[in-house]
């Protein structure tokens, strides 16, 4: 059985599979934007069908070795995944979810299911499995037309997996509004199963939106609270705040009185802050809602498929959906083997100039460049870009530096390590590979202090350009080990279902040659000392994450910290400042009188310690009240808190004149 992987459209890789009795073999390899998982499985099932003997070796997407094993005799069972060792006893039949299997895992999952009760069994290292039969769909390709019915797998990670199966459980395509893998020769579905993709996922969100966004209908007076005010970083007294409609009507003294047919929410003494912005985020619906929950009401989108974007921005902005709004950015990429498949790929400096002015006229905030684009191309593109009012960000294309691209008049520089490379690699090395993160080991030889790097500091400094450095994404890729809870996780990674807190717990990158775990360490610290160098020189750094955002964003806000930024510094530059920069300051960053009421509660106080974050308990955008604790446990997470007392007023009935009463909510 052979399967073709398509993201944007292009070909970039194969699950092939290989069946003999009770035995398989299955080669996964995938390469999309220079990088991607590269697997070979061995399999032996028993007469059921439940793998009792399971092999994973390879490397993983960004290059870190995989030897997972699994193994069961009798009612014991064993395996090795990267989290460690692990045994079991199960006492009735269970499925092992790998932690590194290809999509064709998809089948054996669904497979073992259909045979049982209800389509749900216990899954080892632990959880449970449930498959959810869909409809029925007929495909066409050059075996000729064939029914696949649609199934929705849980239980593994935050969200279900989508698969369509052929009438005897056999997989034909696991897909998803980006990607899907198909089985050979029914690649002409591609467009139109991504399509049915984005519609089922819609489903389950529009559902969700129904279920947890609560509209009063009437002013809502949120009591016992203190507003973190980003003109004096520093939380005011104890206030009222009043939202009516999308906008906030009042701040008022604490002890104002309510008047009639408000709804009252008791702040409990927390802090409101007004909605951050994750500024390098690549949305899709899951990540809209988890990080609507975290506190983030605004999401710079780095790179996306213009139509899935289009449509989902739509469903936000109609409220069929929860999510942010969302700032785009226009993804314009040069055209070689090692493309990343967003936006535009282009292979001429005429069709990049052209993409330029089709993101113009759709709104787009401004225009991203990519590691394939041709460095002569860049001058053209920017020119035409400031001439219609867009800004230009990016990496640094390969084969030229970040001076090069400072020079050409881009604004903002993207990615930390697409910033320092320069100064450690030679002109002709090929960063549209691996190698534009593998070779951070060589910084720590690196003098902060030299010509070279004080050069483009001055650069950047002089031209007043901007900075979005996604410090998480290289803190998780220098130091995640496998076996061994990040750095950057230890604060919700008990909150996560299973398969998301094994994924955790495995390395990015290869640290298996002699001094690369302490240089990959070293180097993290190299970057935070360049990041420090910015701050102090006055640069403008923009927070985003560039790892889906939600907890990792809380996160990337505490690195801050170690580049000399305050608590209260960085509070205001994901609020205020941010809005500001995208020029949004009028309706949004502050909680003020006649802005949008676009803010979240904490319990404690993010000023003296930003751990606060991690426990928001309530989330208003634009008059949309939510309470995370309602929302998470539809992801299979533990929620961090309670949500406060909400006392909803009780609407008159149509004849009666008197005041209404109050009910608890």
């Amino acid at each position: 059985m052979q399967y073709t992987a398509i993201f944007g459209g292009r070909n970039v890789g194969h699950v092939n599979v290989d069946i003999d009795g009770r035995k398989a073999k299955v080669d996964y390899d995938v390469k999309n934007n220079g990088r991607g998982p590269t697997m070979v499985e061995t399999i032996t099932f028993d007469a059921d069908g439940l793998p009792v003997d399971w092999k994973i070796s390879g490397t993983t997407t960004f290059g870190s070795k995989v030897d997972e094993r699994f193994a069961q005799s009798g009612s014991r069972a064993s395996w090795t995944d990267s989290t460690g060792p692990g045994k079991a006893t199960p006492q009735q039949p269970a499925v092992y979810v790998a932690q590194s299997g290809s999509p064709w895992s998809s089948q054996i999952y669904a497979r073992a299911l259909l045979k049982r009760p209800g389509l749900s069994m216990p899954a080892l290292p632990g959880g449970v499995l449930r498959l959810e039969k869909g409809a029925t769909l007929t495909v066409q390709g050059e075996g000729g037309p064939r029914e696949v019915t649609r199934y929705e797998l849980s239980g593994i990670d935050t969200t279900p997996d989508t698969m369509l199966l052929d009438a005897d459980g056999t997989l034909f395509a696991t897909v998803s509004p980006n990607a899907i893998v198909v089985r050979k020769g029914y690649e002409g579905e591609e467009v139109r199963l991504r399509k049915l993709a984005a519609d089922w996922v819609t489903e389950r969100y529009v559902g969700i939106q129904r279920e947890v966004a609560h509209q009063y209908g009437g002013p809502v007076r949120i009591r016992n609270v203190r507003v973190f005010d980003p003109a004096t970083s520093a939380l005011t007294g104890p206030v009222a705040v009043l939202v009516n409609g999308r906008e906030i009507a009042a701040i008022e003294p604490a002890d104002s009185p309510a008047t009639p047919g408000e709804t009252s929410i008791d702040g409990g003494g927390g802090t409101l802050v007004a909605g951050m912005y994750e500024m390098h985020a690549h949305v899709g619906q899951e990540g809209a809602l988890l990080n609507l929950l975290a506190g983030v009401t605004t999401m710079r989108d780095m790179g996306n498929d213009n139509a899935v974007l289009d449509a989902l921005v739509r469903r936000i902005d109609a409220g069929e959906i929860a999510g942010p709004h969302v700032v785009r950015s226009g993804f314009i990429e040069g055209r070689s083997p090692f493309s990343a498949n967003n936006g535009f790929v282009v292979d001429s400096e005429e069709k990049a100039v052209d993409a330029v002015r089709w993101y113009a006229a759709r709104g787009f905030w401004q225009v991203k460049v990519y590691n394939s684009m041709n460095p002569a191309w860049v001058p053209a593109v920017v020119a035409e870009a400031h001439r219609l009012g867009l800004r230009v960000a990016g990496h640094v294309p390969a084969f030229a530096t970040a001076d090069q691209m400072i020079e050409a008049g881009y604004d903002e520089l993207t990615h930390i390590n697409q910033f320092v490379l320069g100064w450690v690699i030679k002109p002709e090395e090929d960063t549209r590979t691996l190698f534009r993160l593998t070779a951070l080991k060589r910084l720590p030889a690196l003098d902060l202090n030299s010509a070279k790097v004080q050069h483009t500091i001055d650069l950047m400094a002089k031209g007043g350009k901007a900075i979005d450095p996604t410090l998480g994404i290289h803190e998780a890729l220098t130091h995640n080990r496998d076996g061994q809870i990040p750095p950057g996780a230890v604060d919700y990674i008990d909150h996560l279902p299973v398969g998301t807190r094994r994924d955790a717990m495995k390395a990015w990158v290869d640290t298996s040659g002699k001094g690369d775990d302490q240089a990959y360490r070293a180097a993290f610290d190299k970057l935070i000392g360049v990041v420090r160098m910015l701050h102090e020189r006055g640069v403008f750094i923009v927070f985003g994450t560039d790892t889906g955002g939600s907890f990792t964003y809380h996160r990337e806000l505490e690195l801050y910290q170690k580049a000399g930024m305050t608590a209260p510094e960085i509070l205001k530059r994901a609020t205020l400042d941010s809005a500001r920069y995208l020029g949004e300051d009028q309706r949004l960053g502050s909680i003020a009188k006649g802005k949008l009421a676009s803010f979240f509660l904490v319990p404690g106080d993010p000023t003296q310690d930003l751990k606060a974050l991690k426990r928001i308990a309530m989330v208003v955008k634009d008059g949309v009240f939510y309470y995370p604790s309602e929302v998470y446990p539809k992801f299979g997470i533990t929620p961090f808190v309670d949500p406060p007392k909400v006392t909803e007023a009780v609407k008159p009935a149509a004849t009666a004149e008197a005041a209404p009463a109050a009910h608890t909510h």
